[in-house]
C-alpha cells in the first residue's frame, strides 16, 4: 500500500482527525447543576460584568479558530471549502500536539473578502486566537489585515508569516554556516504571492540585503503591468536596481533563491549563474522548483525544501504552535513584527553554531526546545510592549 492509499484508507478510519473530550464531570444530578443550569448563570454574570473573566471562566484562553476558503490549499490550489477540511482538522491536530492547544476548524463557504471578515469577526468571541489558511492572494492581505483592526485577539496568517519565520531563521543559520556577510545578500524570491510577498518583507526587516521579488510574468518592479496592488507596494522597496526580466535573468550573480512557486522552473545552469556558495530554499510541495541533489551538484551549500524526506525542512509546525502558546499565555490582542523577528530568532537558535552544518540549519519540528523557545520569545516582546 502506498502512503496516498495509506492516507485514503486512515482518514476513512478516523472520520475526522478531532474529537471533543469533556473536563467537567457529568455523572449525577448535582455534577449536572454545576456544569449546566443552575450553576453555570453564576460565570456568564461575572463574564457580563468584566468579559475579560472568558479567560478565566471558560476555555477561550486555549481555543484557536483555523479558518480556511478553500483557495489555495495546501498546493492543491481552490477546491472549495469541504474539500480543504482535512487540512483544517490536521492544522488543528498540530495545534493540539504541538503546544497543547485545542483548535477548531472553520470552513467558510464564500470568496468575497468581506463576507468572510464579517463571519471571522462574528464568531471571534469564542476564541483566543484566529489563525487563517489556505487562503489565495492578494484577497488574504485584506482579510488579515481587517480582521487584525477589528478583533481583540491574535489574528494570523500562517501561510504568510509561518513560512516567512522559518525561512527567515533558516536563513540566519545558513548566512552563518557559509560565512556570508548580512546587509550584503542578493535574495530572489520566486513567487509572488501572500508567502513571497510575506518572506520579503521578514528578510528585509532582518536586513540579509537586496531582494528581488519574481512572478509568474517576471520580476516585480515598480510599474510593472501585472503587478497586483500589493507587488505594486512591494515594488516600492524591493528591485532598486528596477531589474526587469526572468526568473533567470534575476538569478544571476544571487546569494540566496527562495522558491514558493512552482514545481521545477529551477535548472541546473540557473543555479550555477548564482553567487559562490549560494543558498537555496525551494518550497514548493510537493515537487520543488529543483530537486535538492540537482542544486547541490549544480553548486548550492545548503537546500531546504518543504519536504519531510529531505533535510531542513521549512515547516510551519515549527512556527505557529509556539507563536499562539506565547501569544495565549500572554492573553496579547496582536501578534506583532518584533514578536515574529522574535519568534525566528528563537528557532535559529535552537540550533548551536558549532553544530550548524549544510543539512542542519533549520531544527528538528520534534525538537521540544522549539515551542518552547519561540513561546518564550513571544511572551517577552509583550511585556516590552506592557511590563
Amino acid at each position: 500500500m502506498d502512503r496516498k492509499e495509506l492516507a485514503l484508507k486512515k482518514h476513512a478510519e478516523w472520520r475526522g482527525k478531532l474529537r471533543i473530550e469533556i473536563k467537567a464531570p457529568i455523572t449525577n444530578k448535582d455534577e449536572l447543576a454545576i456544569a449546566y443550569t443552575p450553576g453555570v448563570a453564576e460565570p456568564c454574570l461575572e463574564i457580563e460584568k468584566d468579559e475579560s473573566l472568558a479567560y478565566t471562566y471558560t476555555g477561550k484562553g486555549n481555543t484557536v479558530a483555523v479558518i480556511t476558503d478553500g483557495t489555495a490549499v495546501l498546493g492543491l490550489g481552490d477546491i472549495g471549502p469541504a474539500a480543504g477540511m482535512p487540512v483544517m482538522e490536521g492544522k488543528c491536530a498540530l495545534f493540539k500536539a504541538f503546544a497543547g492547544i485545542d483548535a477548531v476548524p472553520i470552513c467558510v463557504d464564500s470568496k468575497d473578502p468581506k463576507e468572510i471578515i464579517d463571519t471571522v469577526y462574528n464568531i471571534s468571541k469564542s476564541f483566543g486566537g484566529i489563525n487563517l489558511e489556505d487562503i489565495s492572494a492578494p484577497r488574504c492581505f485584506e482579510i488579515e489585515r481587517t480582521l487584525i483592526e477589528k478583533c481583540d485577539i491574535p489574528v494570523f496568517h500562517d501561510d504568510q508569516h509561518g513560512t516567512a519565520i522559518i525561512t527567515s531563521a533558516g536563513l540566519l543559520n545558513a548566512v552563518k554556516f557559509t560565512g556570508k556577510e548580512m546587509g550584503k545578500l542578493k535574495i530572489v524570491i520566486s513567487g509572488a504571492g501572500s508567502a513571497g510577498v510575506s518572506i520579503a518583507k521578514m528578510i528585509l526587516r532582518l536586513g540579509f540585503g537586496e531582494v528581488i521579488l519574481c512572478g509568474s510574468k517576471g520580476t516585480i518592479y515598480d510599474g510593472a503591468p501585472y503587478n497586483n496592488s500589493e507587488q505594486q507596494k512591494m515594488a516600492q522597496i524591493t528591485n532598486k536596481q528596477k531589474l526587469v526580466g526572468s526568473l533567470a535573468d534575476a538569478m544571476k550573480g544571487a546569494d540566496v533563491l527562495i522558491g514558493v512557486s512552482k514545481p521545477g522552473i529551477v535548472n541546473q545552469d540557473m543555479i550555477k549563474s548564482m553567487a559562490k556558495d549560494p543558498i537555496v530554499f525551494v518550497m514548493s510541495n510537493p515537487i520543488p522548483e529543483i530537486m535538492p541533489d540537482e542544486a547541490k551538484a549544480a553548486g548550492a551549500a545548503v537546500v531546504g525544501t518543504g519536504r519531510s524526506d529531505f533535510p531542513n525542512q521549512v515547516n510551519n509546525v515549527l512556527a505557529f504552535p509556539g507563536i499562539f502558546r506565547g501569544a495565549l499565555d500572554a492573553r496579547a490582542k496582536k501578534i506583532t513584527e518584533e514578536m515574529k523577528e522574535a519568534a525566528a530568532r528563537a528557532i535559529a537558535a535552537v540550533i548551536p553554531e558549532e553544530e550548524l552544518s549544510a543539512d542542519y540549519v533549520l531544527p528538528d519540528p520534534f525538537n521540544p526546545k522549539v515551542v518552547e523557545n519561540v513561546a518564550k520569545a513571544v511572551m517577552e516582546e509583550l511585556q516590552k510592549i506592557i511590563p
